[in-house]
This record gives C-alpha cells, sequence and structure tokens, in this order.
C-alpha cells in the first residue's frame, strides 16, 4: 500500500519529539585511533557488536558515537584490517585522560600451503558471498553525506538519513526511505540534478551488485599484491584489471573463509565488518569524481562549473535483522538527494551521533559559510522546510 508524501510527513512529525526525547539520555564515545608510530589509522570499525552500535573512523583517524548507560558495562570492540583486533569495556575506556587508541599492527605470514592463484580467491569469494554476508532481508540506517565543488570551491552540501530494506551486496538494492534531510544553499553555477538518489550510484560502483552493466569479475586479471589480516585471519589483497577498459578492483580476502572486507574500485571505497552471527555488511562507503567538459551543459563552458566535483560519504550506524521490526516506506530513492523537500528537524541532527568531520568536510563547511556570509544553521533553516 503506497503512503503520500503528506502522510510521511505527518507520521514524522508525531514520531519526532519520541525519537529526540529518547536520545536525551546518551553519552558520547570519541577519540582517535592511532598507529604505533602516532600517525592515525582510518576507516577502524568501532563499536559494541552484540548491540550493533558503532562506527567508523574517518579519514583522520576520529571516531564518535553514542551509547546509554545501558551500554557502560559492554565491550568496545575495535577492529582493522592489518591491525590486532583491541577491547576495553565502555566504562574504562571513558575514563581514560587521554582519548587515544593505539592499534598494533598484526605481522603476517601466510601459510604457503594455503595459497591459491589470485583467481582463485576472488572465484571462491563470489561463490561464497551469499554465504559470508548477510544475505537474508534487514534494515540498514545510514548518514549520506554529498559535497559538491566547482574549480575547488565548495558550493553545496546535502545530507540525508536514510533506512534501507536490504539483503547485502549479492543483490541488487532494496527500498529506499530518506527519513531526514538537511541542506545548505545551492551557490552551483551548475545545478546538477540526478535522475536519481545519489544511493543508487553507491550500489552501481560496488562491483559484487548484480546489474546490466555490471563487468564479469571472473573475466578480469587478477594479481596478489600483499597481505594483510583481519581479527586473527590472514587476508590476501587482490587487484584485477578489467582486460577491456583497464580499469582496476581490489579485493581484501580472508584466507580462511574467502570473505570480503574491503573494496578499492577507482576512488570508491567500500568496508564491512561483522555483524554479531560472523556474517559482513557495508559499514562504511565514500567515493569521489569529476565531470568532463564534454558532461556540462555549453551555456556553462568557461565558468568554474567546467570542474564540478562530487565527494560523498555514507556511515552506517545501525542494523535490523528482525523481520518484524524492519519498516521501511519508500520516499526519496528516485529523487536527486539536492531536491528533496522534508521537514527540517534541528533536534534530530544535533541529537544523532555525527561522526567527526574530517578536514575535508570542515573546510567544505567552512568554506560555506564565510564565502556567502551565512552560518551553515542559518543556510538550513531558511533552505530546507
Amino acid at each position: 500500500m503506497s503512503i503520500s508524501l503528506k502522510q510521511l510527513v505527518l507520521t514524522t512529525l508525531l514520531l519526532f519529539p519520541i525519537i529526540a526525547m529518547a536520545q536525551t539520555d546518551k553519552i558520547e564515545v570519541n577519540g582517535i585511533i592511532l598507529d604505533e608510530t602516532n600517525n592515525p589509522v582510518p576507516y577502524v570499525a568501532v563499536g559494541i557488536v552484540k548491540k550493533h552500535m558503532g562506527t567508523a573512523s574517518t579519514e583522520d583517524g576520529e571516531f564518535s558515537f553514542l551509547v546509554t548507560k545501558n551500554e557502560l558495562q559492554d565491550t568496545l570492540s575495535i577492529s582493522s584490517l592489518g591491525y590486532d583486533p583491541f577491547k576495553i569495556k565502555v566504562a574504562d575506556y571513558l575514563k581514560q585522560g587521554k582519548k587515544e587508541i593505539v592499534l598494533k599492527e598484526t605481522i603476517t605470514e601466510l601459510d604457503e600451503v594455503k595459497i591459491l592463484k589470485p583467481g582463485e580467491y576472488v572465484e571462491n569469494a563470489l561463490d561464497l558471498l551469499k554465504d559470508n554476508t548477510i544475505s537474508k532481508p534487514y534494515q540498514i540506517e545510514m548518514l549520506y553525506r554529498r559535497a559538491a565543488t566547482e574549480n575547488g570551491k565548495s558550493k553545496f552540501f546535502v545530507e540525508n538519513y536514510i533506512k534501507i530494506r536490504d539483503r547485502g551486496p549479492a543483490y541488487p538494492l532494496g527500498l529506499v526511505q530518506v527519513t531526514e534531510a538537511r541542506k545548505s544553499a545551492d551557490y552551483r553555477i551548475w545545478k546538477r540534478k540526478q535522475w536519481t538518489h545519489s544511493l543508487t550510484w553507491m550500489a552501481t560502483a560496488n562491483p559484487l551488485r548484480p546489474t546490466e552493466k555490471q563487468p564479469n569479475l571472473k573475466r578480469f586479471i587478477w594479481k596478489k599484491i600483499g597481505d594483510s589480516s583481519y581479527e586473527g585471519e590472514d587476508v590476501v589483497i587482490i587487484r584485477g584489471k578489467n582486460p577491456k577498459s583497464h580499469r582496476t578492483v581490489t579485493f581484501y580476502i580472508g584466507v580462511d573463509n574467502y570473505a570480503i572486507y574491503r573494496i578499492e574500485k577507482e576512488k570508491a571505497l567500500f568496508l564491512y565488518k561483522k555483524h554479531q552471527d560472523g556474517r559482513l555488511y557495508l559499514s562504511y562507503y565514500s567515493n569521489e569524481w569529476g565531470f568532463g567538459k564534454n558532461q556540462v551543459p555549453r551555456e556553462f563552458w568557461g565558468t568554474e562549473a567546467e570542474k564540478m566535483t562530487y565527494r560523498l560519504e555514507a556511515f552506517v550506524y545501525n542494523i535490523e535483522t528482525d523481520k518484524k521490526k524492519i519498516r521501511v516506506v519508500p520516499y526519496g530513492g528516485d529523487t536527486d538527494m539536492g531536491s528533496l523537500e522534508l521537514p527540517y528537524h534541528p533536534d534530530f541532527w544535533s541529537n544523532l551521533s555525527m561522526p567527526p568531520d574530517t578536514k575535508f568536510f570542515k573546510r567544505i563547511k567552512s568554506e560555506l559559510e564565510s564565502n556567502y556570509g551565512v552560518s551553515l544553521e542559518n543556510q538550513f533553516k531558511f533552505v530546507n522546510k
């Protein structure tokens, strides 16, 4: 049964005070993750695994998420490719003066008996994809953000909070519901509108998702380029080249179970982490791309719009595997994320466990304020409903 936008907005308004009130008791768990040489470690899975709470560290190694008093005695788990797992009780971590976690690099020595041909790792990983990832219907919630620049100047910033009814990377993207949205004023010369939500490109950029245009990975030329580890398991790093387009994709594959923990495709990055049942689900995504002159309308040639770029980032907040609790009402999945018209709820965003802004997004937000003389919060209030 379909639902109108008016009904959706009314439902959101009725539920919002309850959501906001439920979040007022939250305690922030934040910090930075470093290696033994004091350098930040990016894209680390941080959280309480058994309660599906947590986040990923940013490209600057910082993290932040919210817990309640009920989680203070739970274990904070930190997992990253190439490093030993780290665990500490949440209460003990919060007592620390310096909110730093130092990871120890894992020394990887692969057993030569286990070594397969590079292509065999990929074939095994694809064959076992449904077994290694959550492939039954589940609900995933994420913060999805996009920044647009023209000739390097910040011009537009938009954030959506999204629920997806998904079945993992072995299947096409499921139902999408944008539940909250906010955006800055749009200072772009070329106010480009996509025919669908940017989330669609996240799905199509993933080489594991089945689409009509997806190249056949089994025809790629594969080469082992390195070793790593993940939570005690040896991991091989396999890079493949498309013999036709010469584009590359890199997989980080477990030697024992053939699970794919990380994917790099051009500038797109996909990170997966373990659910409490041991299966993987998406934890973090980022991508960046520019537009060639032939993609820019001729009327904007010779302007800053000729050099427009998008940068995207997604942080997964929650996953629900209980079918009875899955609630996704399709809305916004077929609309440019910067064109969505949803009520702006400042309290929702102030109570949301936002990831620390990376240097890039700090610059984006700062320039949107300083270049145009209007605070970002006022832009949110004036531009959004």
